[in-house]
């Protein structure tokens, strides 16, 4: 690999490195063995979630190693930090996943003070759980530093009775447990082989779905977020990556070059053929904000509902990340986009190169079971549609892969629930009918706080035959693992008097899914009494902390639930302070 060679008077790293005043800076980089070719180099922020609180963060130290290899071949110094990260696996069905949602902006804001407190030149960000994926590539977007995102990688499927099991099938195991159609014996057999290796989660769940946008926003290396954790191929992409983030150094490429408009719709349109997480329609605004671009739940729900659904994933489908990866990954999936001129090709990518140059390359095909043509796809129409209405002014979100279109329109009364452990012990109970709409409300960012998943409840009900037989409406989020008719993100939330604090037991809600309508029926002048006569937020025991901070600063679910003002009202660049 050739060497670059940089002129360190214009990077961000002479401020601690260059020049006789920075001696004592240089004495603590002496005192880390490091040389004076190291130091007069730039310096590479290489941050980690790694961690030991699941499978997903587990392999991370290992892959940043490798990334770090990369950054030295190519002339920089390496210097690796770690952030936080909450794994919605472990934080689900409790308290703790309040803390989930808030973790990401807590990722974001620690990189940023790293980079900025240590005047680091680019960033290779490594991530490997559903909030980090997101978190981890608005930090690199905020500072606007050439940076390269790289994704931990799934874990590989379990086997049980010959067939592919993921943690999925563990939680709606629950509900079938607790309707008396699973032994003990069989659920305790099903929750040790479920998850065999290091990794997140297999499905086109959030953390598959934030990496397959990682991609196609241009911020990973091709085809680099498909391998599975274990591989050690990961560590060949980790180290390619690292040089890739020298290449973009020199040619000062930075985040926002990157990430534009005509890339985030690349993005939403990977999301939607693939039938991804409901939670990328909060993650691409968050991370457009921090570019200071407008791109809301709805701009989101309008590419969703023009792009076909082509790739068979669980939840909605049959098959897991491996399965994607082994048949050529998201660049096959791009390349199908392509064909029915779906893909902004100008985007210019992590290589330095731009999309469409990219997509020359790749010689795969379809392969018609896990990747179909995309002239003959699954449905015509995305995985995940947006909806608005009376009930919810500021849009919703809902997955229909793999729901058929007479499934995808609901009419019901509502069985309202204050919060998600009231619906949870309702369906344990089985005191609900065939036909309601639940609504668990209360559970948006501010009013949670945290804008909690709610699988728990979701999978007991699948667990319980009823998945089809019931909706669910609620503030907060659902898991990319999330089945059945559950419409998520409703805005605005309980906590600011939207229409979902005003409704009662008994109303009639209405789902379409195909027309794109959430509502009640009730009339304008009956939800304005209500609204007079509404007691206000529901008071929560979040009174100091993080989380009272947290809901506090955030803003509305449509706009990406962020916490402070973007790239909009930015005075200065960090990389050219």
């Amino acid at each position: 690999m050739n060497k670059h060679v940089f002129d360190k008077s214009k990077l961000p790293s002479r401020h601690v490195s260059v020049g006789p005043e920075r001696a004592p800076h240089r004495s603590f980089y002496y005192a880390m063995g490091m040389t004076a070719e190291e130091i007069a180099q730039p310096f590479i922020g290489v941050a980690t979630c790694w961690n030991e609180a699941a499978p997903c963060n587990i392999s991370l130290n290992r892959q940043a190693q490798a990334a770090k290899l990369g950054v030295k071949h190519a002339a920089g110094t390496p210097r690796e930090f770690t952030t936080i990260t909450v794994t919605d696996g472990i934080a689900m069905g409790h308290e703790g996943m309040r803390s989930s949602l808030a973790s990401r902006e807590a990722i974001s804001d620690s990189v940023e003070l790293t980079m900025r407190g240590h005047c680091y030149d680019a960033l290779v960000g490594l991530a490997g759980c559903d909030k980090s994926l997101p978190g981890m590539m608005m930090a690199m977007v905020r500072l606007n530093v050439p940076s390269v995102f790289i994704y931990g990688g799934s874990i590989l499927p379990g086997r049980m009775n010959g067939k592919d099991v993921t943690v999925q099938d563990v939680f709606e195991a629950v509900g079938q447990h607790q309707a008396g159609t699973l032994s003990t014996c069989e659920l305790e057999k099903l929750e040790a082989v479920a998850c065999p290796s290091a990794g997140a989660c297999g499905g086109q769940f959030t953390a598959n779905t934030m990496a397959c946008v990682a991609e196609a926003i241009g911020l990973a290396l091709p085809n680099s977020t498909g391998a599975p954790a274990p591989y050690e191929s990961r560590d060949q992409y980790a180290i390619a990556s690292g040089e890739a983030v020298m290449n973009l150094l020199e040619k000062n490429i930075r985040a926002r070059d990157i990430v534009t408009l005509k890339s985030l719709e690349n993005a939403a349109r990977v999301v939607a053929c693939t039938g991804g997480s409901t939670n990328a329609g909060l993650h691409l605004p968050a991370i457009a904000h921090e570019a200071g671009l407008q791109f809301y739940l709805d701009d989101v729900c309008d590419i969703f509902r023009d792009t076909p659904y082509f790739v068979d994933l669980k939840p909605g489908g049959q098959y897991v990340a491996k399965d994607l990866y082994e048949v050529g990954g998201v660049p096959v999936v791009m390349k199908e986009l392509r064909k029915a001129g779906l893909m902004h090709e100008d985007c210019i990518t992590a290589t330095g190169r731009s999309m469409g140059e990219e997509l020359d390359l790749i010689e795969r095909e379809a392969d018609g079971r896990v990747i179909y043509p995309v002239e003959t796809p699954i449905t015509k129409t995305g995985g995940v549609v947006g909806l608005k209405g009376n009930l919810a002014p500021e849009g919703a979100i809902v997955k229909v892969a793999g729901i058929s279109a007479q499934h995808q329109i609901f009419v019901g009364p509502a069985r309202v629930f204050e919060c998600e452990e009231e619906a949870f012990e309702a369906v344990k109970q089985r005191s609900y009918e065939e036909g309601d709409v639940l609504v668990i409300r209360n559970e948006g960012p501010s009013g949670g706080p945290g804008m909690r998943e709610m699988l728990s409840t979701t999978a007991a009900l699948s667990g319980q035959g009823m998945g089809k037989k019931v909706a669910l409406i609620t503030d907060g989020r659902f898991s990319g693992a999330t089945r059945g008719f559950c419409v998520g993100h409703v805005g605005p939330e309980a906590a600011y008097g939207g229409p979902i604090a005003l409704i009662n037991t008994g109303d009639v809600v209405t789902i379409n899914a195909i027309s794109g309508e959430l509502s009640v029926a009730l009339s304008d002048e009956e939800l304005a009494e209500r609204k007079a006569n509404w007691k206000g937020p529901r008071e929560t025991i979040y009174a100091s902390g993080a989380l009272w901070k947290y809901a506090q600063l955030v803003g509305a679910t449509y706009q990406g639930a962020v916490t402070h003002p973007g790239a909009k009202a930015e005075r200065h660049e960090y990389f050219d302070l």
